[in-house]
């Protein structure tokens, strides 16, 4: 978000919140039931699923952090539908996760520390795959955040035509961070400003905006940005964008994998708000699916459209396996962006949702510029066609517990306990 910033950058693969409903971008063969219609992957219909109901809790209204919103002891591990797979795939990210997790010093949600994870990481290096559920029962308590009504969408990382030299078909620039554009940290010239930063440019003894989309496509910045390569499609490069990282398949079969950079300081303006308030889509059309087909059968008034998004990112060439906010890699149907005010980045989270394939344990690894608040989260489900089906559909709706270190909550609640007693049986 952003997402990904050493891969997958931007995790805005939200079909709907990012596309329809707005928000800040900051930094992913067919699927079965449906065909390819041009260059749109068709949304994967899900199989309904009953999520489990969030336990009476307390909540503070307008929190900041989990350990302010409210925290309500969730049910037993046991006793959640976790499958022996779905719990050997978290324990695999959970032992990734593990040495940032124990050098941790401040967490922002306010509910552990690193030593209150050494127990269960300790654990964890020892543990076999075919005991991973055990695990989880033994050394985790499920804890609801605030009210725990939770909101998931998905991303992925997309892959398009390109060419890393200019030929026919192939016009559309992708471009690394350009030499003359400045990030401003604010909160060295103000304490008032901590925590705030611009992008802009120099132009004789003043700082101003940076290029918008419509300048930066009509070649403003020259020479001034190294092209990695061309796009073939300028409606799935525009989307790629969006994802903040993807895969360029090159005229000779061969893969090239591109990463954000960087971003020229406009706003992010969600282009499926603007075609849902104006009547452009209709019911069922609100996906980033239906999107795409719109743009591509309304070519000019698309152009148009996607020049509203202001915002336009820079990428790098990049090698390795795609990383998230930790550094680390991300895993297919595992790896979840999350706030991190509200989740700690390597912790277990179990989402109970109304759709089986957003339903089960996952990891948090990673952020998003749209993924803002407790209980509000990200899937990622890997590159292909059949992630950007699921990715490009998922809304799912249900409760959220988030699995921290046994006696977290009690030492949290001050009636004893601490994070490093003894595992539950």
């Amino acid at each position: 978000m952003t997402r990904l910033r050493g891969g997958i950058a931007l995790a805005l693969g939200l079909a709907l919140s990012a596309c329809v409903g707005g928000g800040q971008a900051p930094s992913r063969p067919v699927s079965a039931g449906g065909t390819t219609v041009g260059n749109v992957i068709p949304v994967r219909q899900p199989t309904p699923a009953q999520p489990l109901p969030p336990v009476s809790a307390v909540t503070a209204a307008g929190a900041g952090t989990a350990a302010s919103a409210g925290l309500a002891a969730g049910p037993s591990i046991a006793s959640l539908p976790i499958t022996p797979d779905n719990a050997a795939r978290a324990l695999s990210a959970f032992r990734t996760s593990c040495p940032s997790l124990v050098r941790r010093a401040n967490d922002p949600t306010g509910l552990t520390q690193g030593a209150d994870w050494q127990p269960a990481c300790a654990a964890a290096a020892q543990v076999g795959q075919g005991d991973a559920r055990s695990f989880f029962q033994r050394w985790f308590e499920a804890v609801q955040v605030g009210d725990g009504r939770a909101f998931a969408t998905g991303y992925y990382i997309p892959e398009i035509a390109g060419s890393r030299d200019r030929r026919a078909g192939y016009d559309t620039p992708i471009y690394a961070r350009p030499d003359d554009l400045v990030d401003v940290d604010l909160g060295r010239f103000s304490d008032a400003l901590k925590g705030k930063s611009i992008r802009g440019r120099v132009d004789g003894r003043k700082l101003i905006p940076y290029y918008d989309r419509t300048a930066i496509e009509d070649g403003a910045i020259g020479t001034r940005a190294k092209i990695l390569a061309w796009a073939k499609d300028p409606v799935e490069f525009f989307f790629l964008q969006i994802q903040g990282s993807g895969l360029l398949r090159l005229p000779d079969g061969s893969i090239m994998r591109i990463g954000y950079d960087s971003q020229n300081g406009r706003d992010y303006t969600g282009i499926g708000a603007l075609m849902k308030g104006r009547g452009l889509l209709q019911p069922g059309q609100t996906s980033m699916q239906g999107i795409v087909a719109w743009l591509n059968a309304h070519p000019t008034e698309g152009r148009a459209i996607m020049r509203e998004n202001k915002s336009f990112v820079f990428f790098r060439e990049l090698s390795g396996p795609p990383l998230g906010a930790m550094g680390l890699p991300v895993a297919d149907a595992t790896s979840v962006a999350v706030d991190t005010k509200f989740v700690p980045l390597g912790a277990p989270v179990f989402l109970s949702m109304d759709r089986t394939d957003a339903t089960g344990l996952w990891v948090a690894q990673d952020t998003g510029g749209a993924i803002k608040g407790a209980n509000r989260f990200d899937t990622y489900w890997g590159a292909g066609d059949e992630a950007r089906a699921i990715a490009g559909g998922m809304s799912a709706r249900g409760t959220a517990f988030l699995l921290l270190p046994v006696g977290t909550l009690a030492r949290l609640q001050g009636i004893g306990g601490n994070a490093g007693a003894p595992p539950r049986r």
